[in-house]
C-alpha cells in the first residue's frame, strides 16, 4: 500500500510542488479551514479528509504568531476504497489458515478426549453398592486401547474389585454380628424375666433393675449400629409418624438417670409436627439427646426444657462450673464428647434432617430440625 501511494505521489510530482504553499497570516489561508486556524491550535500535524489538505503548524522568530504550510493532497493520494481491498486480501490469506488449523484443533482435541469422556459416563453409571459382573465389564481396560485411557480404565478396574470386596465383607460380617449380638441380649433378657418372678429382696430387685436397664441401653445401642450399617431398609424412610409419642418414650427411658437429682423436665409443645423419615432413626436420635441433657445435669440444676415446634425439637440443659471454674460435663458434651453426638449427626443427614448444638455461659441447647 505504501509502494502504491508513492506511485501516485511520483505520477502527480509536476505538480506537486505548487500544491504545497505557506502562509503567515490567518486571514490568507484557505477559507475551509480559516476558522479552525482562529482557535489556536498546537504545533504539529494535522489532516483534514473532507478537504483533502494536510497542515503542518510551525513556529516563527516572533513568538506571537506562528507559520502556516498547507499540502493540497487532491489527485494525490490513491483512494480509500483501494487500501480496503488491500487489507481484506491480507487478511482473507493470512485468516484462512488460522480458521482451519482452530477447527482441526477442535476435531482433534474431542476425539482425543471421547475415550475420557466414555470412560467418565461408565464409572458414573456404576452402583457401588451394588456391584455386579457385568460393571466390571464395562470398564475393562481391553475396551479403551493400550494408552492412558487404557490405564486409567485398568486402575478404576481395580479400585472397583478392591470396593466391591470389601461391601462383601462389610454385608458378611454385618449379618454374622446381627445375630452374634442379639443372641446374648435375649439370653440376658430372658434370664431377666426369670429372676423377676422369683421372689427377690429390696436389695436384688434393685441390682436387676439395673441390669435390665443396661441391657436395654445395649439393646438400643446394637440396633443403633446395626441401622447405619445396614441402611437398606430404604422403604421406611418416607413414612409419616407424630413427634410427640417418640419424646415421651426417651424421656421415660432416660428417667432413671435423673433420680436422686431432683431435676423437672418441662415439656412445652406449641405444635403436633409430623415427621417424614425413618421413625427408628429418629427415636434413637431424640433417645441419645435425651440421655446427654440426664446424664450430664448435676442435682438442682435444672429444669430441662424440651420445647416441640412444628418443624424442630430442642432440648435445653443448664451448664455450670464447680469451684475451681473447670466446666462440668455437660459443656463437654456439647463439644462432641456427649453420647451419640456423631450418630446423631449421621443420621440427620441420612434422612435429610439438620442437626446443631448451641453452648453459652448458662445453657446447652441441642437442635433437631426438619
Amino acid at each position: 500500500m505504501l509502494q502504491h501511494q508513492l506511485k501516485r505521489a511520483a505520477e502527480s510530482y509536476p505538480s506537486l510542488t505548487t500544491n504545497l504553499r505557506g502562509y503567515d497570516e490567518v486571514g490568507s489561508l484557505p477559507e475551509s479551514i480559516r476558522e479552525w486556524a482562529q482557535t489556536t491550535p498546537d504545533e504539529g500535524l494535522y489532516e483534514f479528509n473532507a478537504e483533502q489538505l494536510h497542515v503542518a503548524i510551525i513556529p516563527t522568530d516572533n513568538e506571537q504568531r506562528r507559520a502556516f504550510v498547507v499540502f493540497d493532497v487532491a489527485g494525490i493520494e490513491a483512494a480509500s476504497s483501494e487500501d480496503w481491498w488491500w487489507l481484506l486480501i491480507i487478511t482473507s490469506v493470512v485468516g484462512a489458515p488460522g480458521v482451519f488449523g482452530f477447527a482441526l484443533g477442535v476435531v482433534v482435541m474431542r476425539r482425543a478426549v471421547a475415550p475420557v469422556v466414555q470412560l467418565a459416563k461408565v464409572v458414573a453409571d456404576i452402583d457401588l453398592e451394588h456391584l455386579s459382573a457385568g460393571d466390571h465389564k464395562r470398564i475393562e481396560s481391553s475396551w479403551f486401547g493400550d494408552d492412558e485411557v487404557g490405564m486409567l480404565a485398568g486402575t478404576i478396574e481395580k479400585t472397583l474389585e478392591r470396593i466391591s470386596a470389601f461391601v462383601a465383607r462389610e454385608r458378611y460380617f454385618t449379618d454374622s454380628a446381627s445375630h452374634e449380638l442379639r443372641t446374648p441380649i435375649t439370653v440376658i433378657t430372658g434370664a431377666l424375666e426369670l429372676l423377676e418372678q422369683s421372689d427377690l429382696s429390696v436389695a436384688d430387685q434393685k441390682v436387676v433393675d439395673r441390669v435390665r436397664r443396661a441391657t436395654l441401653d445395649m439393646k438400643t445401642t446394637i440396633e443403633l449400629f446395626l441401622f447405619l450399617a445396614r441402611e437398606t431398609d430404604d422403604g421406611l424412610y418416607g413414612k409419616q409418624f407424630l413427634v410427640m409419642p417418640l419424646v415421651n418414650q426417651a424421656i421415660e427411658q432416660q428417667r432413671h438417670l435423673l433420680r436422686g437429682k431432683f431435676v423437672d423436665v418441662e415439656i412445652d409443645q406449641l405444635a403436633k409436627p409430623t415427621v417424614c423419615g425413618h421413625p427408628q432413626a429418629f427415636s434413637i436420635a431424640v433417645n441419645n439427646l435425651v440421655r446427654n441433657a440426664f446424664e450430664h445435669t448435676l442435682a438442682g440444676q435444672g429444669p430441662i426444657t424440651i420445647l416441640i415446634k412444628e418443624h424442630e425439637l430442642l432440648v435445653t440443659n443448664q451448664v455450670s462450673s464447680d469451684a475451681d471454674g473447670r466446666h462440668t460435663p455437660s459443656e463437654a458434651s456439647s463439644h462432641g464428647y456427649g453420647l451419640g453426638l456423631g450418630i446423631v449427626q449421621r443420621l440427620c443427614e441420612r434422612n435429610g434432617w439438620s442437626f446443631s448444638i448451641h453452648v453459652d455461659a448458662a445453657r446447652v441447647a441441642a437442635r433437631l430440625s426438619w
